[in-house]
């Protein structure tokens, strides 16, 4: 509560620089194009300076993603502090991201400016199986509880994802690559600017006959993906433009039973759509967007050795998004971001019954409705120091309201020294899965978070050398597990909602309890004008403080010390050449901590060369020296992998 007051304060003081002149406002859009490295979007919801954001945040430009090769973003992001990833198999098979030691579900995906997550999935999370890098210009990985400005689910971090808009009147890109596992990947995309239109649309194909899902499998399990994307912006008037963008992605992944091989796959099909509107007013010291978008996720599973009825699972998620964001500059160092939200989301799963005719069973269904209300005040009351505080009053139509504080500070020093600290708080609301499925428990609370964070940044020698290190706890209470059912046992939550006599195999409750703690250290070195040096190092505690015979236990699949290590050399016009190191030490495979799962080091080794000035070879070997390990207890990982592209950007 003292620091809820703390925060009040900041909400009410922009007088402090009334008599100074006016400024233009940020776009309100985290779609926004960012307009050099050192803008980020993902933080206030805004292009904003990143010597202004008081949280750990991680930014990926063009560059950075075309000199990693990685295909998926899961595979890309888990270079950067605080991420963990586990994942059962190779590409396409369920990939769990985890930021900071929160739950995978409790961490917000935004492409091109929607929140997308799956209503019908248990968690109501998002599987990073299905996300490849495509036409991505830009990724944003913020750490931490973001639930001011991001809402429910926020409660890890906030992953954002853009991709490009044109400046020429005509451009465009390709990538095409091959190599381990009859791996194929081709991606091209063309854009333009015409008149009042700038317009851009990309596609990818990606297949490879992949590896056994289970560690101890023969049989192969395949992976394919299509996917397309676009953007379009049209300039109405002065200061009035429209939007739409759109995505689309059809995968199937082939994947193994618990007792070993089979022909089971499953198919995934998702969109994401976004039409809205911009006005600015006032020279632009008001901005304004009027937003709809709309996510759709189709999942089926299917079993050819059951003729009759091959059919296994099916399930349909949707989210209708209805928003309306402002940025205002009150004066010069004084930003306002405030905005209303209307999401209702969906779902209908049904599954299989056990015995012939494995006939699909009665579909559950279920509808949720959340409006919510938010601001945050931003100001400089002198050069260099940057204080933030905000708060966003939630109304879910099945748990009520809910209100969160939250607050920070930035100062950069005359020294180059970067001080930064922040509190925030996070809530989620069970999923429909959670409620109303046949393991549902409609009696749950929402999940609810608190955390804090401090860290410090030292630049020297012209920004050529950079070296900092972030302080985090989180709490979490209320937290969502599921509980299974032993048969003939006398718990009433093992009966079937409605029956007295019908008993099911379990059932979702509140009892769990989180607490995380950890440190981020991270630095950069520019040698010369040919090497570069980059590294981070996170300890991340994760500990189950529910009471019982858990209470201490280590959560499952988050390693506790995590390091990534990278050197690139660049000859010059001749190209660059580049190794990267990740060490990830020993985790557990389930709550009691009783399956070990053993730390691991895995090498790669990155090459580029350039042909002309817009195409480029590029070559690279992931898992250099073959590491064997798991992120899951029985399911393997890729070994050596030997893949090499060529790249056109025009």
């Amino acid at each position: 509560m003292s620091l809820r007051i703390a925060i009040l304060p900041l909400l009410l003081c922009p007088a402090v620089a009334f008599a100074q002149e006016p400024a233009r406002a940020p776009r309100p859009d985290v779609a926004a194009p960012a307009d050099g490295d050192d803008i980020v979007v993902s933080a206030n919801r805004a292009p904003v300076g990143a010597d202004r954001v008081t949280a750990a945040v991680t930014v990926l430009d063009k560059a950075a993603i075309d000199r990693a090769q990685d295909l998926s973003v899961g595979d890309l992001l888990l270079r950067t502090p605080g991420v963990s990833l586990s994942r059962n198999g190779g590409y396409g098979t369920t990939t769990s991201l985890r930021i900071r030691g929160a739950e995978a579900d409790q961490t917000v995906v935004v492409i091109d400016g929607v929140k997308i997550n799956d209503p019908s999935s248990p968690g109501g999370g998002y599987n990073f199986a299905n996300l490849l890098v495509g036409d991505a210009t830009r990724i944003e990985v913020l750490r931490g509880p973001q639930s001011i400005l991001w809402g429910s689910q926020a409660i890890g971090g906030v992953v954002n994802i853009v991709t490009p808009l044109p400046t020429a009147a005509l451009e465009g890109s390709l990538d095409l690559e091959g190599g381990a596992r009859e791996m194929v990947s081709a991606r091209a995309a063309l854009g333009g600017t015409t008149g009042p239109l700038a317009w851009r649309i990309g596609a990818q194909t990606f297949t490879t006959q992949g590896i056994s899902a289970l560690a101890a499998g023969t049989e192969r399990d395949g992976f394919s993906n299509r996917n397309v994307q676009g953007r379009a912006v049209v300039t109405l008037g002065p200061g009035v433009s429209a939007d739409l963008r759109g995505h689309y992605a059809d995968n199937r992944s082939d994947f193994d039973g618990f007792g070993g091989d089979t022909p089971e796959y499953g198919r995934n099909r998702e969109f994401v759509g976004y039409a809205g509107i911009n006005i600015d007013l006032f020279d632009a010291r008001l901005r304004n967007r009027f937003g709809y978008g709309y996510t759709d996720t189709d999942r089926t599973n299917e079993d050819p050795s059951r003729p009759s009825q091959p059919r296994t699972f099916d399930a349909v998620g949707r989210n209708h998004r209805l928003e309306y964001q402002g940025t205002l500059a009150i004066v010069r160092g004084v930003d306002a971001v405030f905005g209303v939200e209307n999401e209702v989301s969906r779902f209908t799963t049904a599954s299989s019954d056990f015995a012939p005719p494995f006939a699909l069973g009665d579909p559950a269904r279920g509808r949720a409705e959340l409006t919510s209300i938010y601001g945050q005040l931003a100001l400089q009351p002198f050069g260099g120091l940057t204080l933030n505080g905000g708060v966003r009053h939630d109304d879910h139509s099945r748990f009520g309201a809910q209100t969160l504080f939250a607050g920070g500070a930035n100062w950069l020093l005359p020294t180059g020294t970067m001080l930064r600290a922040s509190y925030s708080e996070g809530f989620k609301a069970p999923t429909l899965y959670q409620l109303f499925s046949e393991y549902g428990n409609r009696a749950l609370a929402p999940e609810q978070a608190s955390g804090w964070e401090a860290g410090v940044e030292q630049r020297v020698m012209g920004d050529r050398l950079a070296i900092g290190g972030t302080y985090f706890q989180r709490r979490t209470r209320d937290q969502i597990v599921y509980t299974g059912c032993t048969f003939g046992g006398t718990d009433p939550l093992c009966l079937v909602p409605g029956s007295t006599t019908d008993q099911r195999f379990g059932y979702y409750q509140n009892v769990a309890r989180a607490f995380a703690r950890g440190v981020e250290a991270v630095a950069r070195a520019q040698i010369g004008a040919h090497l570069s040096l980059a590294g981070n190092y996170s300890w991340t505690l994760s500990e189950d403080r529910s009471a019982g015979t858990t209470f201490g236990n280590w959560l499952p699949r988050r390693p506790r010390d995590t390091a990534n290590l990278s050197a690139t050399y660049s000859f010059a016009e001749a190209g660059s050449l580049g190794i990267a190191a990740r060490w990830a030490g020993a985790s557990f495979d389930d709550a009691a901590n009783r399956t070990r799962l053993d730390g691991y080091t895995l090498v790669d080794l990155r090459g580029e060369l350039p042909l002309s000035p817009q195409v480029r070879l590029f070559a690279r070997v992931e898992n250099l020296f073959d590491e064997r390990y798991e992120t899951i207890a029985r399911y393997g990982a890729l070994g050596r992998s030997v893949y090499a592209g060529v790249r056109g950007r025009f």
